[in-house]
């Protein structure tokens, strides 16, 4: 038993050495995936910050489908980038590497971006460009609670680098705990259960046990429920990389995920549909309730996972675009919604099709947020570090 698990520690480790490129594509992809979803939202079926008068009932499955499973990618690549910075920090360098990383451009994207968010949804806040009540009054409207939707209140889309933030402090123990002799024994014996043929399914358990128990008490978007959930995936990206049998199953029961994960996609779909409206801050009551999050449940692990096996299998390669890719990111997402929002806001007003407001959103919004990054952010040291980034290296 010792050995195997040493065996299996020394491959990890070994892996260590070569960059995982796929990862750093797939982040990149996430990224553009959920900038793309922000853009069709103006536009789609689903109530946004701002909404086109006309709504494209063909543009919702796009958002639906993404949904269960967008983020959740995200927070498990941003789980194993945290083996991987672990194996060359000690945990008081990963600590404040995340604070320069996460926690100073949530604060600095909140207090100069998310007004801009705020105002723009006051201003467009009923169609007939009657404000609801004073700018103030609709900040103080927001969800002011003692609960993780506080970081959307406060910072809009940037919720996610706070949660990042707070996964990083409170897995740390955790994580320090799995590279001791005991946690490594844990990590082999977990591994053996996805050495079996749809082991890789095992990993939807603990996700229903805390959907379904959670969903009924706490049923808001970036509530408790959603929380714990983003938690499980960034815990189970570290588990991959800690034994390479994690990621043997990813490989190997890439038919089992695809085909799980399309079943499951098209039987929430159907409920959505049998239903007419299903929305997802009520509160669990009807049988259908409970299949529908079983559904979702299953989605979200299996597309991530599959969607994992696409990057092993297709993108563990490096170019001058991923280098790019890799730096701009960041501020990139900082900047995205705001730059969305002040756009959109103006291009709904015209008397237009919808295909044409979309694309003048969709490109305007991305030439307009790299534009930021490429011309300001890049170029200045002080910026530099408030959006997140690396201090420039200079040639001497």
């Amino acid at each position: 038993m010792q050995s195997q698990t040493v065996s299996h520690q020394t491959d990890s480790v070994t892996r260590e050495a070569v960059r995982l490129h796929y990862l750093d594509w797939l982040r990149v992809i996430a990224i553009l995936g959920i900038f793309l979803i922000h853009v069709i939202v103006v536009f789609s079926e689903v109530d946004f910050h701002i909404n086109n008068a006309e709504q494209s009932s063909s543009l919702t499955p796009f958002g639906a489908f993404f949904y269960p499973w967008g983020m959740p990618l995200v927070f498990l690549i941003a789980g194993a980038g945290s083996w991987f910075a672990l194996q060359r920090r000690t945990p008081g360098q990963y600590a404040r590497e995340r604070f320069k990383r996460l926690l100073i451009p949530f604060v600095v994207g909140s207090i100069l971006l998310s007004p801009i968010v705020y105002y723009f949804d006051w201003l467009h806040s009923t169609g007939t460009g009657v404000l609801l009540g004073s700018f103030p009054d609709f900040v103080r409207s927001r969800p002011w609670v003692p609960n993780p939707r506080v970081f959307g209140a406060v910072g809009d889309h940037l919720w996610f680098l706070a949660f990042l933030f707070c996964f990083s402090l409170l897995t740390l123990p955790l994580f320090h705990w799995l590279e001791e002799e005991k946690g490594q024994r844990f990590v082999s014996r977990m591994a053996r259960l996805w050495e079996f043929r749809g082991g890789v399914l095992l990993f939807i358990l603990p996700l229903l046990i805390v959907r379904l128990g959670l969903q009924p008490l706490f049923p808001q978007y970036l509530n408790w429920t959603d929380f714990i959930s983003f938690l499980l995936f960034c815990i189970l990206g570290y588990l991959l990389f800690a034994d390479k049998r994690f990621t043997q199953a990813i490989r190997r029961d890439w038919p089992v995920t695809l085909t799980i994960g399309v079943a499951a996609f098209l039987a929430a779909a159907a409920i959505s549909m049998a239903t007419d409206e299903f929305d997802l801050e009520l509160v669990p009551r009807t049988p259908l309730d409970w299949a529908w999050w079983t559904f979702f449940t299953a989605c979200s692990w299996c597309w991530t996972a599959f969607m994992l096996f696409l990057g092993m299998r297709f993108l563990n390669f490096s170019n001058k675009w991923l280098h790019y890719s890799q730096e701009a990111i960041l501020p990139f997402y900082v900047f995205h919604l705001p730059v969305i929002i002040v756009i959109a806001y103006f291009v709904v007003q015209w008397n237009v099709g919808l295909v044409p407001k979309l694309l003048v959103v969709g490109l305007g919004a991305f030439a307009v947020s790299l534009g930021l990054y490429q011309v300001i952010i890049r170029r200045a040291g002080p910026l530099r570090f408030m959006f997140g980034m690396k201090a420039r290296q200079l040639n001497i």
